[in-house]
């Protein structure tokens, strides 16, 4: 978060897609925090201004994951032969590369920006889709469930009313490690040069171009963006942990 909000409202000591000739390949000094890449670009700056990019399409895809994930998921906790059906296909996605999923879907797409937003649902929505059934499931078995049933409540009165409250602990984690997953395939499909085009900062890329320059002592291209990504997913991580603890508290 603070990534974003300094990307957002602090101000950067270089514009981060405006390349300086005379500042190629500088390591890290006082003028230049992080550095500057081949291209003249300062390193400190861009990383940042990345934070702009990959923490809002990883938020976004996750969040409409969650969104489309959590109703298919209570709706296919009760057993039928549709539910089967949907469950079997939530394990067909499950079961493909998810690297090479989301890099097939976004190339063919059209490589845009809501092409990742995309890719992130297809890959992000059956973890929740499975998790929120199972908690569903255990839901339903409870004495008050079987009792409100008995009385006459509607199928979505005993959803809204006794079975997301209960699951809602497990959609906040999901929700959380969720967003470490898609910052990892962001920038997976970043560094392959799939999502989003030059000489726009994304950590992938950053880390693509710096890895070209390791063997030529330019470290400090790739480190920084890496360390950036180490940092979130680290953060949203604990963050999971804190949710989970806190949940179980109740």
């Amino acid at each position: 978060m603070g990534l974003f909000l300094a990307s957002v409202f602090a101000p950067l000591p270089y514009a981060p897609t405006t390349p300086d000739t005379s500042v190629i390949s500088v390591a890290p000094n006082g003028s230049h925090w992080f550095g500057t890449d081949a291209n003249g670009f300062d390193v400190f700056s861009r990383t940042i201004e990345a934070a702009r990019i990959d923490l809002p399409l990883a938020f976004g895809g996750v969040l409409l994951a969650m969104v489309i994930g959590v109703p298919i998921g209570l709706a296919v906790s009760k057993e039928s032969w549709l539910s089967n059906i949907v469950m079997r296909g939530v394990d067909a996605l499950q079961s493909l590369p998810l690297l090479i999923v989301t890099v097939a879907v976004v190339a063919l797409a059209g490589d845009h920006f809501y092409d990742v937003i995309l890719a992130m649902v297809l890959v992000i929505a059956p973890g929740f889709i499975r998790l929120v059934r199972a908690g569903a499931v255990v839901i339903r078995s409870k004495r008050y469930v079987e009792a409100a049933t008995a009385t006459g409540s509607s199928e979505a009165r005993i959803l809204r009313v006794h079975v997301l409250p209960n699951v809602l602990n497990l959609v906040l984690t999901q929700l959380t490690l969720g967003v470490g997953l898609a910052i990892v395939v962001i920038a997976g499909l970043n560094f392959l040069g799939v999502g989003v085009d030059p000489p726009t900062p994304t950590w992938g890329g950053m880390i693509f171009d710096g890895a070209g320059v390791i063997n030529q002592g330019q470290w400090w291209v790739a480190l920084f963006p890496s360390l950036a990504i180490l940092v979130v997913i680290s953060c949203v991580n604990l963050t999971a942990r804190v949710v989970e603890d806190l949940t179980q508290a109740r």
